[in-house]
């Protein structure tokens, strides 16, 4: 996790992240230290519940106003590989530091860079792109103009990961820029937005997808979808005990039935983070690069 020093509101990131809200009528410096009290909290939530926590912390320069988001950046996999990913913001790009690569990795540890795929003007942004199933070693991607499907057939080709995209779109038929808005895949469950995929045979795939491999789906609604509900993240502790991570705002949207089915999954935490969603639109999920270990 990355510890801000000037989180706001990003320009460039707007046009294709609908979530995003203009700072237009509070100031920077009141946005950055609420942003800060809402990481500070979270983290030590997770620490709390025995969730093993690197923070790191964010510089002044360059200035990177999104760098809370370092899922979108880097991937670690259980075959000591980590993946740099192409981001479509210029600004987004400043985020990839390789003094936390150097500070992470081993002598054995393959590093795929793929950040040279900005200059042809081709992206796909980490975790926010892909949602893997780690266990089953299936990756599921909505394409938009954030995740290019070549991108991401080569990424799964490495891994060997087998690929399970699909278009998505909001009420008003725009794209949906994340694949981790809509969805989440746990060891047993999975949050999805069947409403958000408009093609019937695509939808088709997703679920059968996920019932082959003995997830049961909870489905949420666009209503949940803006309050973040997709954006949900499993966790495990120390103890090996599950936690499903979500914010506050995502909690709140969720019905009792739907906390019960959640809650019998693994032991839920939520946090505000009203300020981060916000103005980064991005929530919990979006915060944490999780470090898969064998």
């Amino acid at each position: 996790m990355i510890r801000p020093v000037a989180f706001g509101y990003n320009a460039e990131t707007a046009s294709s992240n609908s979530f995003q809200q203009s700072q237009a009528k509070e100031e920077a410096t009141s946005i950055q230290t609420k942003a800060l009290q809402e990481f500070d909290s979270f983290v030590e939530k997770l620490n709390a519940s025995g969730v093993r926590i690197i923070v790191k912390d964010d510089t002044i320069a360059p200035h990177t106003p999104d760098s809370i988001f370092p899922n979108n950046w880097i991937s670690f996999h259980e075959t000591n590989s980590i993946i740099l990913y192409p981001m479509l913001a210029t600004n987004r790009r400043m985020e990839r530091r390789m003094d936390i690569v150097e500070s992470l990795k081993n002598s054995t540890t393959n590093v795929i860079d793929l950040s040279e795929y900005e200059q042809k003007e081709l992206f796909l942004e980490g975790t926010g792109s892909i949602v893997f199933d780690y266990t089953n070693k299936i990756a599921y991607a909505n394409i938009s103009p954030r995740t290019n499907k070549e991108l991401l057939d080569k990424v799964c080709e490495l891994i060997g990961y087998r690929v399970v995209s699909f278009k998505a779109v909001d009420t008003k038929g725009q794209d949906i820029y994340h694949t981790n808005v809509l969805m989440c895949i746990g060891n047993t469950f999975a949050i999805l937005s069947e409403d958000c995929i408009p093609n019937s045979d695509e939808k088709k795939r997703v679920v059968e997808s996920l019932k082959k491999t003995g997830h049961e789906i909870i489905s949420i609604s666009m209503e949940q979808i803006n309050s973040f509900a997709g954006n949900m993240y499993q966790a495990f502790n120390e103890n090996g005990d599950s936690i499903i991570i979500m914010s506050e705002q995502a909690y709140s949207s969720l019905s009792q039935d739907q906390i019960k089915t959640v809650s019998s999954h693994g032991k839920i935490l939520h946090t505000p983070l009203y300020t981060i969603e916000r103005y980064g639109g991005g929530s919990a999920r979006c915060m944490i690069a999780d470090i898969r270990t064998k």
